[in-house]
C-alpha cells in the first residue's frame, strides 16, 4: 500500500482570503513529498470529513450535492479500486487527453462526464505560469482555474484512472488545491458507481498553515519567489495560453462541452463567462499562439 507522508489536514472552513506578505528572499531547501509529513492540530482530529454545505456556506448554496473532503492519505486509499487505480476529475487543461497523457502517461478509460453542483472560477495564482514564462504580473494575466460549489451549475468534464502509485506526485503538483472526493455522472445523467477526485478552491490561510505549516521560506518556494503574497484572489485574469489551451480542449470533446466551458466558467468577479471576456477584453486571445517550446503542451 502506497504511503502518502503529506500536510493535507484541514483547518476549519471558512473561504476567507486573509493578506499576508511574505518578504524573505533566502532560498529554502527543496520540499519533497517525504519532507511532507502529516500533522494535525488537535481540534483537527475532530470532523474528518465535511460536506459540500460546510464548504458553501459562503456561497451561499442551501442544498448542493454531498461530497466529502480528502483530509488525509487513508482518505486516497479508500478511494482506490481493486486494480490499484484511482479516478481523477480534470475540469481545465485535464479536459484535453492529450495533456492528461503528458502528466499521467498511464492513464486509462479517458471518458465525458457531468458534475452537477460546481462551477469553474479564475480566481488563483499559478507558479507554473511564472516558472514558463507564460504569466503577466502587469496585466494580472496569471489566474489557473478551480472550482466551487454552486446551486444550480453544472460542469462537463473528464475523468480517468491512475495508478495509485502516482497518487503522492498528483497531491504535490497540485498542493495549493483542497481535495475533494465527488460522484460524477454519465452524459445521460447517470452517477458513477464509484468516486473520483477533484481539486477545488481552498484558501490562502489553509495553505500557508496546513500546507506551509506555517513556515514562511516554505511559501516562498511555492510562491513568495514570484512576488507572490496573496494566492486566492478576485481581481485577476486568466492566463492568457492557459485559457486558450482550456477552451480548445473543451472544444475537441464536442459542442456540448465546448459551450458549458465558455457559459459555466467564470472569472474572479463571478459574474463575468468566459464567453463575454473573450468577445470583450479577452479578444484575441484565441488567435494567439503559444511559443514553440509549448505549443504541445498548451495546443488543446
Amino acid at each position: 500500500m502506497t504511503v502518502l507522508s503529506l500536510a493535507l489536514a484541514s483547518s476549519p472552513l471558512s473561504y476567507a482570503f486573509p493578506s499576508t506578505s511574505f518578504k524573505s528572499r533566502a532560498s529554502p531547501p527543496l520540499i519533497t513529498t517525504a519532507s511532507l509529513s502529516l500533522s494535525r492540530r488537535p481540534e483537527l482530529k475532530q470532523d474528518r470529513r465535511r460536506s459540500i454545505k460546510t464548504m458553501s456556506r459562503d456561497i451561499r448554496s442551501p442544498d448542493p450535492p454531498q461530497v466529502m473532503e480528502l483530509v488525509d492519505e487513508s482518505d486516497f486509499e479508500k478511494l482506490v479500486s481493486s486494480e490499484n487505480r484511482i479516478s481523477i476529475t480534470g475540469f481545465g487543461s485535464l479536459l484535453s487527453e492529450r495533456s492528461a497523457r503528458s502528466t499521467f502517461p498511464d492513464l486509462e478509460n479517458f471518458r465525458v462526464a457531468k458534475l452537477q453542483g460546481f462551477r469553474r472560477v479564475f480566481a488563483h495564482t499559478a507558479p507554473i505560469f511564472f516558472e514558463r514564462g507564460i504569466a503577466n504580473l502587469e496585466t494580472k494575466e496569471i489566474s489557473s482555474l478551480s472550482v466551487e460549489p454552486c446551486e444550480g451549475e453544472s460542469l462537463v468534464v473528464t475523468v480517468f484512472e491512475i495508478n495509485q502509485t502516482e497518487i503522492p506526485a498528483f497531491i504535490q503538483r497540485e498542493l495549493e488545491f483542497r481535495f475533494l472526493a465527488v460522484v460524477p455522472e454519465t452524459m445521460e445523467g447517470k452517477p458513477f458507481t464509484h468516486s473520483a477526485v477533484l481539486c477545488g478552491r481552498y484558501s490562502d490561510e489553509e495553505f500557508f498553515q496546513i500546507r506551509c505549516k506555517g513556515n514562511k521560506e516554505i511559501y516562498f518556494q511555492h510562491y513568495g519567489r514570484f512576488n507572490i503574497d496573496k494566492i486566492w484572489r478576485d481581481d485577476i485574469l486568466p492566463c492568457r495560453l492557459y485559457l486558450r489551451h482550456c477552451v480548445l480542449a473543451a472544444k475537441n470533446l464536442g459542442n456540448e462541452a465546448y459551450n458549458n466551458f465558455l457559459d459555466h466558467t467564470f472569472l474572479g468577479d463571478r459574474r463575468t463567462t468566459i464567453r463575454e471576456y473573450l468577445s470583450s477584453t479577452g479578444s484575441g486571445i484565441m488567435e494567439e499562439e503559444p511559443p514553440e517550446a509549448l505549443k504541445s503542451r498548451y495546443g488543446g
